[in-house]
């Protein structure tokens, strides 16, 4: 029977050799066949209910994060393109007219959205979108579950199905899945796993270095914040099972071998990607001072997620930045049976790294200033220290937290694994066993299971969109200019390129670009860097009230119109549409006209 660590001296633990003992990825004998199917029917269930409200209403969209969700379709959109018109994959000049945008260092999901683009172009970025939430959830499990079952604990079905249970419906991946598909997606991080353990397989060390190599590229064009974690956590784990059981010390020429191959292959592969996204064009220098702040209140660990059972937003609010980042929310209960486990199997050299590895990452997320119960307490974290190094300076320190969710769920599959060794070997005790351990995963885990994702009616796009009435207006090169102009807080815009399959170029938008104003030194900017007439309407867009115009907010209108080769600019459903449509009358003294569902200046004749 495969078991994990014991803690005898004399044990060889089969969940921590197994780490580094080759094994096929297939169950022992094929009665275990059915199990399999409905733990994957499982994961569907969990995937489809989570999401349920937006298949069920076709017309809805992400109620907490709309403008990310906006920003995805634009992304798949994007990849259909790439197919359909060889469009260059790594940036694009069909948002922020008439620069361009670097995807590279933006979330461009290529390994999605290129594949995906047979349902983006049959069934439109909205269905794609949702399918690629829906089913990243679904993977991530099915692909934890195959990697425990086959890997971790061979045969251990129970136990496997727990832990990726946990690591792909836990609070902080149903948080993220507020519009976060590319987050939630994490079925590659197994693999990556996998295909890691296996480079110590004796005489196959260039096979498996390749295979690790084409798993990390794959992950690289879907989450590099991910990635990055997932190679921490790697190192740690692998270095800890190496000091803590010398027997695999023989084993590490080989490995070592493997890992060499697939740092060169990836790096080879992903050498170009990666110049564009830190030095090409577009590129900046490191997140906005605002969002490296974004950290972890401690408090939030014992605490419930609004998108959990035991939640509810009035509960969670302050503890997270908004409703998407909500990365720890772990509950009382869930810590103190983490707690308990890791001092049950501490004699589990894996069990024990997962542990100090958990810490680590907990740590990282605090951000540069401590925070408890929302108020900062004036002790610095440790990542005070680290924010400016180069790549760290692009990671969200409260996402460091994120990464505990897979940690917690190893654990749970190592801890039900162990009751599972101990109601074999006591038959006896096996009800009292069982109902001890089912008592306590109860009690931490019901709490925070997940609830559906909150949505909201999205505005139709309309139909002087739909209809392709924009295209006279764009002759030579010109864009289309959106009130009010698109950013983090209004990304409609987006969603009506997206539609036209980015045929219909637009000004500004919603992406991370370099902030090129004196003195910036390219820090990221969440848009473009503002220009007068963006701000004037930005200002409407938050009160409702038109600033004062004078000669020169005249002319600048012209110039930024002009700068921005405006050929159209168009007025959609907005709260604020008669003070948007006042402002801009009275700037350019042009009159609107009401067609296909929006106010429409023709600018032609005023950037020549």
């Amino acid at each position: 029977m495969t078991t994990p660590d014991s803690g005898r001296p004399d044990a060889q633990s089969e969940a921590g050799s197994a780490a580094v003992r080759p094994r096929r990825l297939r169950g022992k004998g094929g009665s275990g066949w059915w199990k399999d199917a409905v733990a994957v029917a499982s994961f569907a269930a969990f995937g489809f209910w989570i999401t349920g409200r937006m298949w069920l209403n076709p017309g809805d969209g992400i109620r907490d994060n709309p403008t990310d969700m906006a920003q995805f379709e634009w992304m798949l959109a994007h990849g259909a393109r790439v197919v359909t018109e060889l469009a260059y994959p790594f940036s694009s000049d069909r948002m922020n007219v008439p620069e361009s945008v670097n995807l590279m260092a933006n979330t461009s999901v290529l390994s999605v959205s290129l594949p995906m683009t047979p349902i983006t172009l049959l069934f439109g970025t909205r269905a794609a979108f949702l399918l690629f939430l829906t089913l990243g959830m679904i993977a991530t499990a099915t692909a934890w579950y195959f990697l425990l079952s086959r890997v971790v604990l061979p045969g251990a079905r129970g136990p496997a199905w727990l832990g990726a249970t946990f690591c792909a419906y836990a609070p902080a991946m149903v948080s993220h899945a507020n519009a976060h598909p590319n987050i939630v997606s994490q079925y590659v991080v197994p693999l990556i796993i996998w295909r890691t353990l296996r480079l110590a397989d004796p005489g196959r060390w260039l096979r498996n270095g390749l295979l690790l190599a084409l798993v990390i590229v794959w992950q690289a064009f879907l989450n590099l914040e991910i990635l990055l974690m997932t190679a921490i956590g790697l190192a740690v784990v692998i270095v800890a099972m190496v000091i803590g059981r010398p027997e695999l010390r023989a084993r590490v020429r080989p490995f070592v071998a493997g890992l060499a191959t697939a740092a060169v292959v990836s790096a080879v592969l992903l050498a170009y990607p990666l110049y564009m996204q830190f030095f090409g064009p577009a590129a900046y220098h490191g997140l906005p001072w605002l969002i490296r702040g974004y950290s972890t209140d401690l408090a939030s660990f014992f605490a419930y997620s609004r998108e959990s059972l035991a939640g509810d937003a009035r509960s969670a609010a302050g503890l997270a930045k908004n409703p998407t980042e909500e990365n720890a929310f772990f509950g009382w209960p869930l810590v103190i049976l983490v707690v308990a486990l890791v001092w049950w199997l501490r004699h589990g050299t894996v069990v024990l790294g997962l542990a100090v590895l958990g810490l680590l990452f907990a740590v990282l997320s605090l951000g540069r200033e401590i925070r408890f119960d929302r108020r900062g307490t004036g002790v610095p974290g440790p990542w005070a220290l680290l924010e400016d190094l180069p790549v760290l300076h692009s990671v969200v320190p409260t996402r460091w937290a994120l990464a505990i969710t897979p940690i917690i769920g190893l654990i749970l599959a190592y801890g039900a694994a162990k009751v599972r060794e101990l109601t074999a070997r006591h038959p006896d005790r096996r009800s009292q066993l069982r109902f001890a351990a089912a008592t306590g995963l109860a009690m931490a885990l019901v709490p925070v299971l997940p609830t559906p994702l909150p949505t909201k009616r999205l505005e139709p796009v309309p139909e002087f969109v739909t209809s392709g009435a924009w295209r006279p207006y764009l002759t030579g090169g010109r864009s289309v200019v959106t009130l009010p102009l698109p950013d983090t807080e209004y990304a409609e815009p987006l969603r009506w390129s997206a539609r036209t399959r980015q045929e219909m170029p637009i000004a500004r938008g919603y992406f991370l670009g370099p902030d090129t104003r004196p003195g910036r030194d390219r820090v990221a900017l969440f848009s473009a860097p503002p220009r007068p007439t963006s701000s004037f309407f930005g200002t409407i867009r938050r009160t409702g009230e038109v600033p004062p115009i004078s000669e020169r907010t005249r002319r600048e209108a012209v110039e930024d119109l002009r700068y921005w080769r405006a050929g159209v600019v168009v007025l959609g459903p907005h709260e604020h549409a008669d003070a948007l449509r006042t402002g801009m009358t009275e700037l350019t003294g042009v009159e609107p006209e009401y067609t296909g569902g929006v106010w429409i200046w023709d600018a032609r004749p005023l950037t020549g």
